[in-house]
This record gives C-alpha cells, structure tokens and sequence, in this order.
C-alpha cells in the first residue's frame, strides 16, 4: 500500500509540475503578445525588465527548448535582409517573417529580449537564410556584414580604364572622382616620394582592392600607391639603378614591357631590346606608345589594333616613333612580373622584335634590322 502511495504521489507531483509550467507559459505567452503588457514593453531597454517578467520569458524558453535549435523557417528560405539605423527589433522580426526566415516571431522576440540582444542589433546588411536556427539567427543579428565591393585592376590598365571598372553601387564615388584624385597625384609625393608628375599613372599598383561605402577616391588612389610602395622593394628599385634608371623611368619602361608582352617569358628579353635602344640612341619604336597617345576609339577601345602609318606620324610626345627616349610618362600600370624584367633583363645583344606569324603572341628577336626584315611575314 505504502508503494502505491507513493507512487500516486509521484503522479500528483508531476501533475502539478506540469500544470506549473504550463501556467507559466501562458503567463509568458500574455506577456508576449500583450496580455499583461504591452508588446512594445518587450522592445525597451533590458534593464527594463522585472525579474519576474524575466523568469517567465526564461520559463518560456525552457519551455520551447527544442524548437530554438531546429530551422527558424522554411529551409530554403534566403533573403539579405538590411536593417536600417533606428529599426525596432519588431520591424527587424516582421521582416524576417515576410522573408519566410522565421516562422514564429514570438518564439525569437522572446530569445532576444530575455537575453537582451533585441538592442544590439547593428545597422547593415545580413545574409539569413530559413535553415538557420533561433539561436544562430539571433548571433547573426549582432555583427552586420561589412559592406565592401571589389575593384580588380590587370595589368596594363590605363587610367581611364580603371575609372570606368569602378562597382556601381557600394562606393561614395563615382569615376570622375577617381580620376580627378589620380590626376592630382598628391599621393605621389606622400607616399612614394616621388616629384610632382601628371598623374598617378603607372603607379596604380593591378591588384584586387576592397572598397568599403566609406572609401573616397583620394583613399583609394593611396592605397594602390601604397601597394606599388611595398611591392617595389629594395632589390626591385636596386636593379632599376643598375640599369641607370630612376623609379620614374623604370617604370615608364616596364609600362611599355607590360604592353608589349604577351607571353610572360619574353618580358626580360623586350625589356632588355629597349635597354638596349636606349644606351644606344635608338628611338624605341614602341607601338604601345602611339595606342596611348591615341586614346579611345571610335569603338570604344582604349588600345588601336592594328596601327597604320598615318597612326606612326600622330604627333605626340609619347609617340617613340618620332621622339627619342622614353616618353614623358607611363602609359599604363605595370604588374611585378614587367618590373622585374627592367630590373633584372635578359643579357642579349638584340635590338628588334616582331610578332610571329602564327597568332601565339610571341616575337621574333634580331639583332641587325636586315635579320629584323627577315623575321618579317610572308
């Protein structure tokens, strides 16, 4: 008897256990949806929270265990969601609803507030999906996604081709803005030391740069100067004095290299033909510096091929089929691997190339024009 007793007992206790639990998620439950207080209460400051409105909104919780683990939504379910400075965790949720990434509002209402995250929600964007759970959502929610595009600049570029590949949207400037800030090329003595020259131009290291919503142009222009700072070491800027040239001209070289090449390891060889030009008064002959000072086509193309012999007569500075020595400034943006072949050329006696026949982009070296013309296509 004594055993039934207590097993009746046992019985009752889990009842009322039950029963408890029950009560206080319906009270919970009031204070959720404005039973006892309004829902806006829940929104407020954590602080604002009395302790029992606080054991109810964990009993809650305790209540709902299982469900902050499983998917919020419906799993296929993704959206970016942007959270606007001075939304309200309500507006936050109702959208997330909308977007099928939660299906019980109250459910992360309740996660948020107890724990007081509902006021640390940052402005920005967030990629969610209806996978994810209530516990993860409610993590993502603390750290926005940094808004940034990308901006990849080849080797080679011109200035006005890297102005016209800014991103659209993600940036507080637009193309003229860069081009003004490069133009200036304030950052040229800044950064590089260098004396004041036309532009920036050539020294806008290619390389993939981030460009956050605060960026402005100047920044950006410095930064690629600062690139081509650290990526020009020492040894580099050595083996351009081995071959008696400045930093300016060094680099006013490898632009016409980086042009020109098209197998990368024919660089030092081109590299060392016009070195050797140069050393001996020759003009450099170079058509790279005629598409530069020819501009943009008709087409839209910023590099005329092929040229003609009127396009070799264009009177321009930085046409090397007229004037002798290197042009009075870059005509692109060199990358490392034209650098380096100025610093470091092949050893050779060449003074001439031309494109082969055969359409693979390399070139036939000579070192006497009559072997020049011999190269020639049939």
């Amino acid at each position: 008897m004594r055993r039934r007793s207590s097993s009746v007992s046992g019985c009752l206790f889990l009842t009322s256990l039950i029963l408890i639990l029950c009560m206080v998620g319906v009270a919970a439950g009031a204070i959720l949806f404005g039973g006892s207080k309004p829902v806006a209460s829940l929104l407020g400051p954590t602080q604002g929270i009395a302790g029992a409105d606080r054991a109810l909104l964990r009993a809650y919780l305790l209540l709902r265990g299982g469900s902050l683990s499983q998917p919020a939504g419906d799993p296929s379910a993704m959206a970016e969601i942007t959270v606007l400075p001075g939304d309200s965790a309500e507006t936050i949720i109702q959208r997330l609803k909308d977007a099928q990434i939660v299906q019980d509002p109250a459910l992360l209402r309740a996660y948020l507030r107890s724990y007081g995250l509902d006021t640390r929600i940052q402005a920005g964007r967030y990629a969610l999906s209806g996978e994810m759970s209530i516990t993860q959502l409610a993590e993502a929610l603390q750290l926005a996604m940094v808004s940034q595009s990308r901006l990849t600049v080849p080797e080679g570029w011109r200035l006005e081709q890297i102005a016209e590949a800014l991103p659209l949207e993600g940036i507080g400037f637009a193309s003229p803005d860069f081009m003004q800030a490069a133009q200036q090329a304030d950052g040229l003595q800044e950064v590089l030391g260098l004396p004041s020259a036309p532009s920036a131009e050539g020294f806008l290291f290619p390389d993939t740069y981030a460009l956050g919503a605060g960026t402005t142009a100047e920044q950006l222009v410095n930064t690629m100067l600062a690139t081509f700072d650290k990526r020009v070491t020492p040894s580099l800027r050595a083996g351009f004095e081995k071959q008696g040239l400045s930093l300016a001209q060094a680099v006013v070289l490898a632009s016409i290299v980086e042009r020109e090449a098209i197998v990368p390891d024919e660089r030092p060889l081109i590299a060392a033909v016009f070195l050797n030009r140069l050393q001996q008064g020759i003009r450099l002959e170079a058509d790279p510096t005629v598409q530069y000072a020819l501009g943009r086509q008709a087409d839209g193309m910023w590099w005329k091929a092929p040229l003609t012999l009127a396009d070799l007569e264009l009177e321009s500075p930085y046409n090397t089929y007229r004037y002798s020595g290197l042009p009075p400034g870059p005509i692109a943006n060199p990358g490392l691997s034209s650098l380096q072949a100025v610093a470091e050329p092949a050893e050779t006696e060449f003074l001439f190339f031309r494109a082969t026949c055969d359409g693979s982009g390399r070139h036939l070296f000579a070192s006497t024009f009559d072997d020049h013309l011999s190269n020639a296509c049939p």
